[in-house]
């Protein structure tokens, strides 16, 4: 079907942790065409009670955003479909009469605080992970939910159904109450093999098996448009798809190439660093090194490691400002070349830089505890975010590869994080390796691209691939400086094991 003109068009919604946007999609002549038609903030919100605070998204706001990108999106003629595709694990509950019981709370919410513990007096750990192939963070959907058993039982006696993060908008936009496969699979919940819920954690943990809605594949048509928003919004009805509703597994779509075996990474205030696989790995190497199996398009399995990624630039700048110093991400990169390289690292993964708050700070105490240098300019704490952060790609392709038995020439990099080219040059030289850079908006052409699948436009994932290929402009980056970064990365493997 490539170089017809479908002359179809659709609106993708790209929710991130800190942003999101309306992207209207066609495809034109064998090549796609975006259009930014609304961007906005994603804030969360904190509540106060007599236990505390609670952290919650504002899906209130959120969803007000998304009818204002359908209202904008008349100006460029009639939709064909709509799809949303969020960050991982969080949900809503609904009660029995379709109500939203509370806003959702955000994954970095304490109320997870040592309840990776507690599931053990449920499950075992390893049982867990031979089952679910998913990392176990805290954050992660199966954990949230036990806070909830132990803590406000009644939530969970009063919910009728648990939707995920995308599914839940799209249920609000009037689609069927269903999870779309790939979300599901962030869960911990799922089965990895036989890519459905799994029947023995959730009874294991002590929660309701129907609370858990049907499973559907990424590209299914789950409803159309309601009647109340089309009146009160003026427009037309329009299909609503479940792309891969995992924005890494939208990203994943979009990359730009036709090898069989290659590595991405999925960078923005997550990096996601894997491959895609016929099936999952679960084994001692993967247990070992805490990779996850998600469930890709096409039921494919993306093997992956999460490691904290923007979240670090973008916490850092948030307390500059609160310090009264409104620097720019390109100002940041800009003072980061500036300073001295190869003074201190850091494990971007250590639980210290989880929370939200003063990472600056954070980053000198764990220079200081670990005997380095400590970073005293904003330069040298961006330096020293963005060598730990390629340093900690590099470990990660290195697992990716004893866990799979596969070498990756390049690694395809894609994601709002391509934006800064500092960090792809550091992670070239860091991992020995080409990178490829680009797209920037590969979540945005995920979505599309599997909404113009479903619609029957683009006839599978091969083609979406060589579509975004000649669409894209991508930047190719070449290792240098060998020996300077095998010493490095020598010294920064110490430092993780002492810190």
């Amino acid at each position: 079907m490539i170089g017809e003109n479908m002359n179809r068009k659709v609106l993708a919604i790209d929710f991130g942790a800190s942003s999101g946007r309306a992207v209207l999609g066609e495809l034109k002549d064998g090549k796609l065409s975006l259009t930014e038609i609304h961007r906005f903030s994603n804030d969360p919100v904190f509540v106060s009670h007599k236990k505390g605070k609670t952290m919650h998204w504002d899906y209130l706001r959120l969803f007000h955003e998304i009818k204002q990108s359908l209202v904008k999106s008349k100006q460029y003629g009639k939709i064909d479909s709509i799809a949303i595709d969020t960050w991982g694990v969080d949900f809503g509950l609904i009660d029995n009469e379709g109500r939203i019981i509370e806003a959702p709370v955000h994954y970095r919410d304490e109320r997870t605080s040592g309840m990776v513990d507690k599931s053990k007096e449920y499950i075992p750990t390893d049982k867990l992970y031979n089952i679910t192939g998913i990392q176990v963070m805290e954050i992660n959907t199966a954990f949230q939910l036990l806070s909830l058993k132990e803590n406000r039982p009644e939530l969970l006696e009063r919910a009728d159904k648990m939707l995920l993060t995308p599914d839940l908008f799209s249920y609000l936009l009037g689609a069927d109450m269903v999870s779309e496969i790939s979300i599901a699979s962030t869960t911990q919940l799922f089965d990895a093999k036989t890519k459905d819920w799994s029947d023995s954690v959730i009874n294991d943990l002590g929660l309701k098996r129907e609370m858990f809605p049907r499973v559907v594949d990424s590209g299914t048509v789950t409803g159309i448009l309601s009647p109340d928003i089309c009146d009160e919004l003026d427009i037309d009805p329009c299909k609503i798809i479940a792309v891969c509703g995992h924005d890494t597994q939208s990203a994943m779509v979009a990359v730009p190439t036709d090898e069989k075996d290659f590595a991405f990474l999925s960078c923005g205030t997550w990096s996601l660093l894997g491959t895609e696989l016929d099936c999952p790995v679960i084994n001692e190497d993967s247990t070992r090194l805490n990779l996850s199996n998600e469930t890709a398009f096409g039921r494919k399995t993306a093997l992956l490691k999460n490691i904290i990624g923007l979240w670090l630039i973008q916490e850092s700048r948030r307390q500059w400002i609160r310090e009264g110093n409104e620097y720019s991400y390109a100002e940041l990169e800009k003072a980061a070349r500036k300073s001295k390289p190869m003074q201190c690292f850091i494990d971007p993964d250590h639980p210290d830089f989880s929370p939200a708050g003063n990472m600056p700070q954070r980053i000198k105490d764990y220079c200081k505890r670990t005997g380095q240098y400590v970073p005293q300019t904003v330069g040298e704490v961006m330096r020293c975010i963005y060598e730990s952060l390629a340093l900690k790609y590099r470990e990660a392709t290195e697992q990716l590869s004893q866990c799979t038995g596969k070498e990756f020439s390049t690694l395809y990099m894609v994601g709002g994080g391509t934006k800064d080219r500092f960090l792809a040059e550091l992670t070239a030289c860091s991992i020995g390796k080409r990178v490829s850079c680009g797209p920037v908006e590969a979540t945005a052409i995920g979505n599309i691209s599997v909404q113009l699948m479903a619609l029957g436009d683009i006839d599978n994932i091969q083609e979406a691939r060589q579509i975004v290929t000649q669409s894209e402009e991508v930047y190719l980056y070449e290792p240098s400086d060998r020996e300077l970064w095998d010493n490095a990365y020598e010294k920064f493997k110490m430092i993780v094991k002492e810190g």
